[in-house]
């Protein structure tokens, strides 16, 4: 779709590593490559050093950086933590992980924070709904649990009344704010804005049962300052079900 050449990187970090069994793994998926893109041009290699620092090298080359979300043996779960996650947080450009099963009819599903990360976020979504053809769903799921509330002192009341209707409009203009600027410039891109008061990872991740892709920031609003992948990115990682982008903002 986007007109670019496919890289394969295999890296092992001892040289026992090195064997004809992770040639001919290569050449499997290289042709497999072939089989469902042909004449697509593939180059495959096989690179020193350890996973996250070749992948981190790799990937600031590349439009796009794809892994699968598990990794070899039993410990699959403990591989995408110590590798996906450090290189969504470190890595450079989009990173697409693929999970679950997508719905090859489903949108492509945006996660909607309002944040810088958000923004890149919604730049990716929007071209990726322009290449593949498909509907957009722009989502904001908000909750009362996640709002400021100012503290004036002892004599603050005990409970805090919540205008919801105040709150549920202003989420609804920080959504179709986030939405706007590609919503203009991409037309074509049939898109739907779904607001949601709910808990935001639960929301997101059911939503996700009926996408083909969903894009995230990798960092979003709150959380510690040294939390370089958020954690509502980190979920979607996880469970969501089906493949999840996560998207640096632009420093």
């Amino acid at each position: 779709m986007r007109g670019a050449r496919l890289r394969i990187v295999h890296a092992f970090s001892r040289p026992a590593d090195l064997d004809p069994m992770i040639h001919g793994t290569l050449a499997r998926a290289e042709q497999r490559a072939h089989d469902r893109s042909p004449g697509l041009e593939i180059a495959r290699t096989v690179v020193s050093g350890e996973t996250l620092t070749v992948l981190r090298s790799e990937s600031r080359h590349a439009v796009l950086t794809v892994v699968g979300g598990r990794g070899r043996g039993g410990f699959g779960e403990l591989l995408l933590g110590s590798t996906v996650v450090q290189l969504a947080a470190h890595g450079h450009g989009p990173l697409m992980v693929v999970r679950g099963r997508p719905a090859p009819e489903g949108p492509v599903l945006l996660a909607v924070d309002g944040s810088p990360a958000g923004a890149a976020a919604a730049d990716f979504a929007f071209a990726e709904a322009a290449l593949r053809g498909a509907p957009l769903v722009a989502m904001h799921v908000w909750n009362t649990w996640s709002e400021p509330t100012p503290y004036e002192g002892p004599a603050d009341p005990l409970h805090v009344v919540v205008d919801l209707d105040r709150l549920r409009e202003r989420h609804r203009r920080l959504l179709a704010e986030a939405v706007a600027p590609w919503r203009d410039a991409r037309p074509r891109v049939a898109v739907e804005l779904r607001l949601e008061r709910a808990r935001v990872r639960h929301a997101l991740l059911d939503a996700s049962r009926e996408a083909q892709l969903v894009v995230a920031g990798a960092r979003g609003h709150g959380g510690f300052t040294g939390m370089l992948l958020g954690s509502v990115s980190q979920a979607l990682l996880y469970h969501a079900g089906c493949p999840v982008a996560v998207v640096r903002g632009r420093e």
